[in-house]
């Protein structure tokens, strides 16, 4: 039982993170037009266009670049994006059905784009974390991250700024067009805002804590950490140039949680220790990420 406890919490993440996205689309972004790219972006604009229904646009799309996710990035993450995907759009679809939206739901844009901006940034975060994808432009997102130097963030907005363009032209009934500065405006600061909030929320999700360790103690602090926190421990031996005193240097890292279990324990072992902790988000090894990732 406890072995299927990841694949429970991985498809956990993956629900709460579609819902987000599928909440911050359908109620802020699509009333307003906050094509900020993607997939959901151009349904925006067809739905401005030609009044289709976004969820079926999104389903559309979607079902040709899953094709070309699976064939590049594999059938693993093939397999999650199809269900990100279709879970994705039926609940956008559900959301049309139970809650027709025919404006706004306030009368502060500002607002509005800002929740749009959260709802989805972490949405797409939550997705990415669990090496899937809600389909769409976050496919191409993840081929040019693993195949270029290119971080998630900045593949988005690659693949999404011409999409995002499209919201300065404003279609009206009669089938002429207008320029659309406000509309465009907003969608362009949501657009750079979530790029920020995308590579934000990855860094938060995937953060760590490095700790060095100068004691003279080293025995049981090892001990502790190999066995209780059951994380791997370099060592070396130093001297302490003001006092000439040997000590033991300890190198590990453990994810945040585990952290504050580690300095308490350290601190009870040696108060005299000297401890210094910092945070990263990239720790490629054994129980952490896979090298080859």
């Amino acid at each position: 039982m406890k072995k299927n406890l990841p694949d429970i919490k991985t498809f956990a993440f993956m629900n709460l993170g579609i819902f987000l996205l599928a909440a911050g689309i359908y109620f802020f972004k699509t009333p307003n037009g906050f094509a900020t790219g993607g997939v959901s972006g151009i349904s925006i604009i067809l739905k401005n266009i030609f009044g289709w229904s976004p969820a079926i646009c999104m389903l559309i799309i979607n079902v040709i670049l899953l094709i070309f996710g699976v064939i590049v990035l594999g059938k693993e993450c093939g397999g999650l994006t199809i269900y990100c995907s279709l879970a994705f759009s039926l609940l956008t679809w559900i959301f049309e059905k139970l809650v027709p939206l025919s404006s706004p739901l306030t009368n502060f844009p500002l607002l509005e784009l800002v929740y749009a901006v959260l709802l989805t940034g972490i949405g797409s975060a939550i997705i990415f974390k669990c090496k899937a994808s809600s389909g769409g432009t976050d496919i191409v997102a993840l081929v040019l991250k693993k195949y270029t130097s290119m971080n998630v963030g900045t593949a988005l907005l690659c693949s999404d700024f011409l999409i995002a363009a499209f919201t300065f032209i404003k279609w009206n009934g009669d089938g002429s067009i207008a320029f659309n500065p406000e509309t465009g405006l907003f969608t362009m600061l949501g657009l750079f805002a979530k790029v920020f909030v995308v590579d934000d929320i990855i860094d938060s999700i995937n953060m760590c804590k490095s700790f060095t360790i100068i004691t003279t103690k080293p025995d049981e602090i090892t001990q502790y950490i190999m066995r209780d926190i059951r994380h791997g421990v370099t060592t070396y031996g130093a001297k302490g140039a003001y006092t000439g005193a040997d000590k033991t240097v300890i190198i590990t890292v453990c994810r945040r949680a585990e952290a504050i279990k580690l300095r308490r324990r350290v601190l009870a072992i040696d108060p005299e220790a000297f401890i210094i902790i910092t945070k990263t988000s990239e720790i490629m090894g054994k129980g952490f990420r896979d090298n080859t990732n």
